[in-house]
């Protein structure tokens, strides 16, 4: 409660600046005043952002206006081509794939999309893969393969879809599956969580040579409002479980968990998606490079131990008697 009354602080402080720059005359000695309470306020949003709790940046990850898959294509990207259908039952609008050029080299891209209004998210499933997403997904990862293109992955999901025709399809297997695929898949594979990283519904297309995060985005095993129906019975204390589950992008940084954390406008990613892309550019490109210089067989071998390695426990040393 007290950082949302200090967001709401500062954004009036904002309007109050603005306003002054209308109604104050136009001499120097004002343009200066204004100039430096203008200052001012950008140093105590710098503050706020910098600092902000893992809720809070929840929050921002959850964002509707944050650029997903269909958002950074055309501005990352060339010539896209999408690719719909498992061949098997239906095509998932949940899970975008296609073809496309990356500075001027193909690529395949596989990510989610949950819309921006409330039609979209409908018709999306808000983000949610159904079984025939992630084989839809598998599927164009092998074309990606068998023509050695290098495999873009962008994150943005609560979770698969949990519903019964989902399990009667079987979801668990198709996740499964793809866990495994991925592992073994001869082409680099490069995983940028952009905004929500939930559960197995993310890992399943996240199996990656080098994995990025937004500043903003989370990636957990359980969303915090889940984790905190298990562990205490109430859901009304999610907040606690969201600093519990180390769910932020320097969290997992500092885990290992991740690679690389990019920076994003001032605010967050929702309120500009061109200077999103435009921060995403370089990382993904260096990435590329970097991965691209491996074997198959190399990459292969590491892509299995980055993932084996995860989740290692250490005992401590006892203290010495």
């Amino acid at each position: 409660m007290k950082s949302k009354r200090r967001k709401k602080e500062l954004e009036a402080l904002e309007r109050d600046v603005d306003d002054l720059v209308r109604l104050a005359p136009h001499d120097e000695k004002a343009s200066q005043e204004l100039e430096r309470l203008r200052r001012e306020v950008a140093e105590l949003k710098r503050e706020f952002y910098t600092h902000m709790s893992a809720w809070q940046r929840l929050q921002l990850a959850r964002h509707p206006q944050r650029p997903y898959t269909l958002d950074l294509i055309p501005r990352l990207f060339e010539g896209f081509r999408e690719i719909q259908g498992d061949r098997a039952f239906a095509n998932d609008p949940a899970i975008v794939c296609g073809m496309a050029g990356f500075h001027g080299k193909p690529v395949m891209i596989v990510g989610h999309q949950k819309g921006h209004d409330t039609v979209q998210r409908v018709a999306r499933n808000f983000g949610q893969a159904k079984p025939e997403g992630y084989r839809k997904a598998l599927r164009a990862m092998n074309l990606a393969a068998k023509f050695r293109r290098p495999i873009f992955v962008f994150i943005d999901t609560p979770g698969a879809y949990p519903g019964v025709d989902a399990e009667e399809r079987g979801q668990a297997e198709a996740i499964a599956r793809n866990l495994r695929e991925m592992v073994r898949l001869p082409v680099p594979i490069l995983v940028t969580v952009t905004g929500e990283g939930g559960s197995g519904g993310a890992l399943a297309v996240a199996i990656g040579d080098r994995i990025i995060m937004l500043e903003n985005a989370v990636y957990s095993v359980i969303s915090p409002e889940g984790c905190a129906s298990i562990m205490w019975h109430d859901a009304a204390k999610a907040e606690l479980a969201a600093e519990a589950l180390k769910i932020t992008a320097p969290d997992l940084l500092e885990l290992k968990l991740i690679d690389e954390i990019v920076s994003e406008p001032e605010g967050g990613a929702h309120l500009d998606h061109d200077a999103t892309a435009r921060l995403l550019d370089e990382p993904l490109t260096r990435a590329l490079a970097e991965v691209s210089q491996f074997s198959e067989r190399d990459l292969i071998a590491n892509r299995y131990e980055k993932f084996r390695r995860m989740g290692e426990c250490f005992t401590p040393t006892p203290p010495a008697s």
